[in-house]
């Protein structure tokens, strides 16, 4: 029965005997799947790949010339191939019409890299199938791949079995190990069937070499993944890569002699990586070993180039092939390249770009049935559409690393003046124009370029429709499994099916109408205040006589309370404080209050804080800094406080303080500070406090003081961070040049390594809190009471994804009944309130502390 069934099959037509490969590649998929870590996506992953690939083994088999010389497809009788190989039908590298390898194959049928008879697996420069006969094997007047063909097709079945394990250890890396080893064994297997049964064909032997060189490239992949080596793939595409040269240098399409050690070389890359996959070279053994496989391929391929150059007579090279090839591949990469961009900078990493776009997929099926002006225009619009997609790709990335939130089409073109001015200050007039230009000469390039990328490419699938249908077809339906059935991600929130370009613009139309509508609902909310008409005598008058400081200590967020490999040094600190102030005769309350903002924006915090409304954007600032709303700096004053602000990093004009209600603003210039920037952070903060005690606290002819003091030295990029010096040492600040060095910049925070920055992070927000709690034990006071809190998070880059926005905030005083008007807070004693400890939004904050130090507004007054 088998063996009738073995006959029948290695006769049957290639179309019957693809369709016993896929029911093969099923079970073999299957038992992956129960055995090995391989899910639903890998395995329609591995069935598109093996669709693709019997997709082309149909093709060149219609291709392949019946024994009577007539070529099935009616082109020319010799069967020529189409990439214009010579009339034998040689290999479309232009292998020499005996059918001699160019690599160095032997006259006896040896292996296209090569190897010996036995198949070694090809490794070396494009070659030529094995000699044998000109045309397939027929079964009834069909194609077929005959019995070594079949066996062919199961290492085929392996090899795309084995592209479903890439990357994976445990059992999936056994498989994968075993599944190879059972491939290259049957790689020997496949001639000597083709030798005895007198079968040997070139489609069959062009069908071997193509799988060699397959099984080669995903081991190299998985090796590189494996081993960390970005330059491992090249033992796998360095055969491909002459084949592309072969198309532009018709030269090396010659014939070559057969060389030994050709041989020797496909064989060690062969040996290299399956030892290497299995993890028999570990470390800088296995690095080595590698690096000596592929410093042989190159010097082999070399050899090989060297010879070709020297038997030709003449050296052409098809520069209008090779533009025409060059540019096609940039235009499908920029295309793809902006429509699997994750948004978010967390989600970078290169399984990230292994996604299917259903844009491309609905793209081509839609551009290749159009006809010639309607392919252009439409590919032109949609070419515009794809780059506004990426331009607003671009701007949510740049806004998720500042502000760690999305770009806001209506909200936030304002920031784009913000971003001129910061630029006019950092590198000048005219180095803020030169940017400014270059940035809009590549907005401009982005969309030409894109727009005309689309109209190529679907130039590309209209002259191949007979292709490019069927395949948008087939991939459309796996689009489909993987996102209705599936909702697969490699990489968590970033879908394999994936539909960013449709995402992106229905969002975008969406959110348009909803800011709209958002701005008219914060007019309204502007407009309810029930502070508004409060007289200042009634207002914070539990306070008299106190002196209250806002100090707003740069991302100092719950991550550094309650990350692992934070909170030990950070509890420690503040539990060492809370000791020393308690024997100063402090005490203090503490909890969370919920940040608008993440990353950055922290003029946002404040204005929400003191404004007691969500402020997240700058269009609800502008609004709130032109409208006559409350704050509590303004409270303060109107209750008779003198007002004041420590601004360290603020470098220009500051309206916003009339707003607010300061009465007097210490900018950076206003704090005489004569000692070198760190990094951003324009001073220490222990000279921003020093600084707030010389010029405002230690004043004898003042009366109540309400400070907000902006503390900066745990400002991104955390580096350089000074030593805590004693207070009489400060002075006027040139007593820290020298722990100035190793300045950064903002955005070296997400290109370094990143346990050090989270190092430099928590170094510096230890030295902000140190130095502010350093302050209220050396100058506080029975009259002092203190807000301390943080302002939004830090970068995700130390926070990590999906962090919450809380920060901590304490008020700290020697005076108990300041405490005990706040006890229904349920506030933690310390300065370290704990996990569960009341979490408010920090809009909530302006109305609560108003309530518990004055006179409680009646609800819904």
């Amino acid at each position: 029965m088998i063996p009738r069934l073995a006959r029948a099959l290695a006769t049957a037509p290639v179309a019957r005997q693809l369709v016993a490969g896929a029911a093969l590649l099923a079970v073999v998929l299957t038992l992956l799947a129960a055995f090995t870590d391989v899910g639903l996506v890998r395995a329609l992953l591995g069935a598109a790949l093996g669709a693709a690939a019997a997709a082309v083994l149909a093709r060149a088999a219609r291709r392949t010339p019946d024994p009577a010389g007539t070529d099935s497809t009616g082109t020319d009788p010799a069967g020529a191939d189409p990439a214009g190989a010579d009339p034998a039908g040689a290999d479309p590298a232009g292998a020499d019409p005996a059918g001699a390898d160019p690599a160095g194959a032997d006259p006896a049928g040896a292996d296209p890299a090569g190897a010996d008879p036995a198949g070694a697996t090809d490794a070396d420069p494009v070659a030529a199938p094995r000699p044998g006969p000109a045309a397939a094997p027929v079964s009834g007047g069909a194609v077929t791949l005959g019995p070594a063909g079949v066996v062919t097709l199961a290492r085929g079945v392996l090899v795309v079995a084995v592209a479903t394990l890439i990357g994976l250890d445990g059992p999936g890396q056994v498989a994968l190990v075993a599944l190879a080893l059972v491939a290259f064994g049957l790689d020997a297997v496949d001639g000597i069937v083709a030798r005895r049964t007198g079968t040997a064909s070139e489609l069959g032997a062009r069908f071997d070499m193509e799988t060699d060189a397959l099984l080669l490239l995903v081991l190299s992949v998985h090796v590189a993944i494996a081993s960390h080596l970005w330059w491992a793939p090249a033992l796998g595409l360095l055969r491909y890569a002459f084949v592309g040269a072969a198309r532009v240098l018709p030269w090396l399409q010659g014939s070559l002699p057969v060389r030994r050690s050709a041989k020797v070389v496909a064989a060690l890359q062969g040996v290299v990586l399956i030892a290497a996959a299995a993890g028999l070279l570990p470390g800088t053994i296995g690095h080595a070993v590698l690096a000596v496989a592929l410093a042989a391929l190159l010097w082999s391929f070399g050899t090989s180039v060297v010879w070709l150059w020297r038997a030709a007579d003449e050296h052409p090279v098809r520069w209008r092939a090779a533009g025409a090839a060059l540019l096609t591949t940039v235009c499908a990469a920029l295309v793809a390249l902006i429509l699997v961009l994750p948004g978010d900078p967390v989600n970078i990493v290169p399984a990230a770009f292994l996604r299917l776009p259903i844009e491309i997929v609905l793209g081509v099926a839609v551009l290749a049935l159009l006809p010639g002006r309607a392919r252009r225009i439409t590919g032109a619009v949609a070419g515009l559409l794809l780059a506004v997609v990426g331009l607003l790709k671009l701007f949510d990335l740049g806004f998720v690393i500042f502000l760690d939130r999305p770009f806001d089409p209506v909200a936030d073109w304002v920031l784009i003046g913000n971003a001129q001015e910061f630029l006019r200050g950092t590198l000048g007039p005219a180095g803020a124009v030169l940017v400014a230009v270059l940035a809009g000469v590549l907005a401009v390039g982005l969309l030409v370029a894109t727009a005309l990328a689309v109209v190529r490419l679907a130039g590309l699938a209209a002259r191949h429709r007979r292709v490019a249908l069927p395949g948008a077809a087939a991939l459309g339906t796996v689009w489909l499994v993987v996102w209705a059935v599936v909702g697969a991600q490699l990489v968590p929130g970033v879908p394999v099916a994936a539909a960013d370009g449709v995402t992106q613009l229905r969002d975008r139309a969406v959110g348009i109408p909803a800011a709209i509508a958002d701005q008219r609902s914060f007019a309204s909310e502007l407009a309810e205040d029930a502070y508004a008409d409060v007289p200042g005598d009634q207002l914070l008058g539990a306070l008299r006589g106190k002196d209250v400081v806002f100090a707003v200590v740069e991302s100092y967020g719950r991550t550094a309370l309650e990350d692992p490999e934070m909170a030990p040094r950070t509890t420690a600190l503040l539990d060492d404080s809370d000791r020393r102030l308690d024997d100063a005769g402090f005490d203090s309350r503490s909890g969370f209050l919920t940040s608008p903002i993440s990353g950055g924006g922290s003029w946002l915090a404040h204005a929400t804080l003191f404004s007691g409304l969500r402020i997240d954007d700058q269009r609800r600032h502008d609004a709130l800094v032109t409208s006559d709303r409350l704050t509590l700096v303004r409270a303060f004053r109107d209750a008779g406080w003198e007002t004041t602000a420590v601004m360290p990093g603020t470098t220009r004009a500051w309206p916003e303080a009339d707003f607010y209600g300061h009465q007097r603003v210490h900018a950076f210039d206003g704090l005489d500070y004569q000692g070198p920037p760190f990094s951003w952070s324009p001073m220490p903060d222990q000279y921003a406090l020093s600084a707030f005690s010389r010029l405002e606290h230690d004043r004898t002819d003042r009366g109540p003081l309400m400070a907000e003091i902006a503390l900066t030295s745990s400002h991104a990029p955390w580096t350089p961070v000074p030593p805590m010096l004693g207070w009489d040492e400060v002075g006027d600040g040139s007593v820290y040049a020298p722990y100035a060095d190793d300045q950064r910049t903002f955005e070296s925070i997400f290109a370094g390594d990143p346990d050090a920055i989270r190092e430099d992070y928590l170094r510096s927000t230890e030295y902000a809190l140190e130095a502010t709690l350093g302050w209220i034990e050396r100058f506080g006071d029975d009259d002092l009471v203190v807000v301390m809190l943080g302002d939004h998070q830090p970068a995700s880059v130390v926070t990590g994804a999906a962090a919450s926005r809380d920060v901590p905030v304490s008020i700290i005083t020697r005076d108990p009944e300041v405490l005990d008007r706040i006890d229904d807070w349920d506030w933690s004693a310390g300065l370290r309130p704990p996990p569960a400890a009341p979490v408010w939004p920090m809009d909530a904050f302006r109305d609560r502390f108003l309530d518990a130090y004055g006179q409680p507004i009646p609800a819904g007054r």
